[in-house]
This record gives structure tokens, C-alpha cells and sequence, in this order.
């Protein structure tokens, strides 16, 4: 089952990964920035990639060196369970046309070229493909060419996995986001996949089980000592993730390490609501080698008022 996503989280979560990737990925060559409200009615798109540098982009994948032609581009997304019937392609390229006007308007009228589009989504639509007849330019982009204005699309399912593609990558759905779920988990800052997992509609299963990669001890300490406050704040704060990865828990490890689970979320959720423990309780906690027990413990200290009461 994949949940429904945030759309308006997951839509600034993508714009935070372009504006955040995509300076460092080009070394300089490409910048992000928000695009400017289009004045024809409120009508903004996602962001504008202004080119810098065209000869950093060489070396780097597709769709990255065919930014070289142009000064900038506008970029709309379209994340998984959004819209790519023929509205939302038509009201992108109008989209792309008023910000032509309004470039015609702020530069010298002389000015002749065109505003360039590149419409990043998890797949090509099939009636895109029968009504334009898209020309492949590589793995996962596309040249359109509905009438005479061309513009870029950008099949993030199809892209290969590559540290310089991350921005594109986020836009994937279903098994191939899954698949880029497992992948990033360890090339990108916990608080990031942390946003990807709370942002992106990925699967329950995977979500649940990068989240248990994320619980992993680190060699470093205080790595260590952060990774544990994030897990036991995500323990602290979502109910139904603490009784997955209990249930979870019980099929899977020793029952040594079942255990220890259980006891950290205890001490998370005691921890959380500011309920000190004694030594006694401490000790009486590592004692207990009754997981029913604990779980029961972890129950009473979602509402009791001390040490003691929890642990009845």
C-alpha cells in the first residue's frame, strides 16, 4: 500500500532538493531559484535553473548538458499521483509562454529566443507519446515537439541512479522510488531522508525498512548520539511507527535484540514525556526479559503521571 502524499510538503520538499543539489552538483555551472509569480492570473511555476557556467555541464548526465543552450529554464514537477493528462502538459507550456512574454517585457524586445521548458514527472504518458512523438535523447529524457516549441521531459523512472541526478530522482513513483529509496538512504544527510520518507509517496515496507537502516548504531558517537535522537523522536511523536516496528520486531532478530528494542522505546516515550527514572527503575527495566511485559510497560507510559505507574 503506498500512502497518500503531502502534495504541498513533497512539492517544497523538491524544490528545497533543486535549490540545495543543484549548485553543488553542477559545480557552480546551475543555480535554482523559485520562479516569479507569472502575472496573468496567479499562474507560478515550480522554480527557474539559471545557467552559469555551460562548460561544467559537459561531463555531467543527461539532462544536465543540454542546459548548455540556454541562460536559463523553467522547470515544472510533477510528482507521483499528480496529474499528466493533456491539462496539466497545456497549462505548463502556457506557463512557459507568459514567462516568454514576461522576459520579452523586462529585456530588450530585440531579444529573440525562447523560453526553454523542462517538465520533470515519474513516466512519459502514453498519449504524449502517440500525440508528439517524443524523440529520445537519453536514459529518461525526451525532446517534445508540439508546435515548433519544443521542450524537454524528464521520465525520472527511467533515469539512472546517480548522485548528480538526485533532483530529478525524487520525482520517481512506485517501485522505481523504492528502489531509489534504498538507494539514497546512505549518500544523503539523515534529516534529508527523513524528509524524503515523511514527503514522498514510497511503499510502507521500504519506508519502514529505511527507517530501521537509519536506527543502525554509527562507529562515530556522536553521529550515534544524533541518529538516536531522531529515531526516539519519531518513536516519541507517531504512534502507529512505534507499534509497527514493535510487531516488527517480533518476527525478526533474536529475542535479545526484541528486547533492547522494546526497552528503547520505552525510555523514548518516558523520556518524551519528562517522567524521570530512578536508578531502580533503570535497573528494573534492564532486567526484564518479558517482552510482553515491556510492551505492557510501553503502553501505561503513553498516560501515566510517574515512573512508577508505568512500570506497575
Amino acid at each position: 500500500m503506498v500512502p497518500r502524499p503531502f502534495m504541498g510538503q513533497a512539492d517544497l520538499f523538491a524544490k528545497r532538493t533543486f535549490t540545495e543539489e543543484t549548485e553543488q552538483i553542477t559545480g557552480g555551472a546551475i543555480t535554482w531559484q523559485e520562479s516569479p509569480e507569472l502575472r496573468l492570473g496567479k499562474m507560478q511555476s515550480d522554480g527557474l535553473l539559471f545557467v552559469h557556467q555551460t562548460e561544467l555541464l559537459t561531463h555531467l548526465p543527461a539532462p544536465w548538458p543540454e542546459a548548455r543552450r540556454h541562460e536559463e529554464i523553467l522547470t515544472e514537477l510533477k510528482l507521483a499521483a499528480e496529474t499528466l493528462d493533456r491539462r496539466a502538459v497545456e497549462r505548463a507550456l502556457l506557463r512557459r509562454q507568459m514567462r516568454q512574454v514576461q522576459r520579452v517585457e523586462q529585456e530588450n524586445p530585440s531579444w529573440l529566443g525562447h523560453e526553454p521548458l523542462w517538465l520533470i514527472a515519474p513516466y512519459l504518458p502514453e498519449w504524449l507519446g502517440r500525440a508528439y512523438v517524443p524523440a529520445r535523447l537519453g536514459p529518461g529524457c525526451y525532446r517534445v515537439d508540439p508546435f515548433g516549441t519544443d521542450f524537454l521531459w524528464i521520465a525520472a523512472n527511467e533515469l539512472p541512479l546517480q548522485d548528480e541526478l538526485v533532483p530529478f530522482l525524487i520525482a520517481r513513483s512506485g517501485e522505481a522510488l523504492d528502489e531509489f529509496g534504498r538507494w539514497v538512504v546512505r549518500r544523503r544527510p539523515r534529516e534529508w531522508v527523513l524528509a524524503m520518507l515523511k514527503y514522498l509517496a514510497m511503499s510502507t515496507s521500504v519506508r519502514e525498512e529505511l527507517l530501521l537502516d537509519l536506527a543502525r548504531p554509527e562507529e562515530d558517537p556522536e553521529l550515534s548520539a544524533r541518529q538516536r535522537h531522531i529515531v526516539e523522536v519519531l518513536l516519541a511523536t507517531n504512534s502507529e511507527l512505534r507499534e509497527q516496528l514493535l510487531a516488527q520486531s517480533a518476527t525478526r532478530g533474536c529475542v535479545e535484540g526484541r528486547q533492547q528494542e522494546a526497552r528503547a522505546a520505552l525510555r523514548c516515550v518516558l523520556t518524551s514525556r519528562k517522567i524521570p527514572l530512578e536508578v531502580t527503575d533503570e535497573a528494573r527495566i534492564d532486567a526484564c526479559s518479558d517482552l510482553e511485559a515491556l510492551r505492557r510497560w510501553l503502553e501505561q507510559a503513553l498516560t501515566a503521571s510517574s515512573a512508577r505507574e508505568a512500570l506497575s
